[in-house]
């Protein structure tokens, strides 16, 4: 029972992480950090909706991942074929904010291409913001949990580089939700290990950058900076992963600080904040995250109580080793959200047309 009790606080924190951390930065996506600055000089929490968020495809594909490993017992060929599954059906009810490689390899699914074959080249960040609930919940099985990671990314990206960000975060959320962070530069061994069959040196060496950045007590921003991006995190996995775990790194249990900071970065803020409130949440659990800001987000089907009883589900799944039902939702109501969330993206689009620039 207590085994049953501390799975599932991981998983539900890293869930919830994720859809805070989604909703905190989505309002800002895409804005350089000089901009942000000036349009938004005090952010404290969300503000997609008057002073409530929304979630986007971030928290969605954590969630997919959920219930394809809860659905599936965790078994690697059942998991990928259930997630091609969901992806077919998530694109059809027509998401926002897609990414390119995302919506090439979704809409191949959509037109019969098979999970073995609809993946495209590329290293976007569509793999990494889905991982940390992997290695939330298979962090104790290292064979396993690569597994999942490399079928999850797959489906939709084909660049190794894809896997090793995925790869970096799941092992992340794994770390974190022992609690036991350790040294930056012991994370980044104990990563290359992991990573050893593979030409990941390029990928190596930018999260070494980020452990000398975070043991000389950087920011973010200042880290960004060295990194050549200046204002903000880019849509790039070697780009997007190195900067959350810098911050991860620096603050691995202060989720408030971390999130907010993360978001101030600019650039990618929805991915950035949501992968990294995932990582975060998976170790200080729900009780660890700003209860006003679980309380603030306002989805519907996809309720914050649903989020909690797909956490539940996957920890069943997994301290069990049996498959479990999760879920499920409406596609009609997905369609309805879809079309008001699309309103008010297309409401903030009009509003960064004014001033102040």
């Amino acid at each position: 029972m207590d085994n049953m009790k501390s799975r599932s606080r991981t998983i539900t924190g890293c869930i919830l992480g994720a859809a805070v951390g989604d909703s905190l930065g989505l309002p800002v996506e895409g804005m350089t950090r000089t901009r942000q600055a000036r349009m938004f000089p005090h952010i404290t929490g969300h503000g997609f909706l008057g002073h409530q968020g929304m979630v986007s495809d971030d928290t969605e594909h954590t969630l997919l991942v959920a219930q394809a490993m809860a659905v599936s017992g965790g078994d690697p060929e059942a998991f990928a074929v259930d997630l091609a599954r969901r992806l077919k059906w998530w694109v059809a009810a027509l998401p926002a904010g897609v990414g390119p490689a995302t919506l090439r390899a979704c809409l191949r699914l959509l037109i019969g291409f098979s999970h073995r074959s609809s993946g495209v080249f590329s290293a976007g960040n569509g793999p990494a913001m889905r991982s940390a609930i992997i290695g939330a919940a298979y962090g104790h099985d290292s064979e396993k949990m690569k597994k999942l990671v490399l079928a999850s990314t797959q489906i939709t990206h084909r660049d190794p580089k894809a896997y090793f960000g995925a790869l970096a975060v799941a092992q992340m959320a794994a770390v974190s939700s022992i609690g036991e962070i350790g040294k930056p530069t012991d994370f980044v061994r104990s990563l290359a290990e992991e990573l050893v069959d593979y030409d990941a040196n390029e990928f190596l060496g930018l999260c070494s950058q980020a452990a000398q950045s975070a043991n000389a007590g950087h920011s973010v921003a200042r880290f960004l900076e060295k990194m050549n991006q200046p204002e903000g995190v880019g849509n790039y996995v070697y780009h997007t992963v190195p900067a959350v775990m810098q911050c991860w790194f620096r603050r691995p249990f202060d989720f408030r600080n971390a999130a907010l900071e993360m978001v101030r970065a600019g650039g990618d803020t929805d991915t950035s904040t949501s992968i990294l409130g995932a990582v975060i949440g998976a170790g200080v659990g729900e009780t660890g995250i700003p209860e006003q800001w679980v309380d603030g987000i306002l989805e519907w089907p996809r309720t914050v109580e649903w989020m909690r009883k797909v956490a539940s589900t996957l920890a069943e799944s997994v301290e069990t080793e049996k498959p479990v039902t999760p879920p499920e939702v409406n596609p009609l109501a997905i369609l309805a959200r879809n079309a008001f969330f699309m309103a008010v993206v297309l409401g903030h689009g009009v509003r960064r047309m004014a001033p102040p620039y």
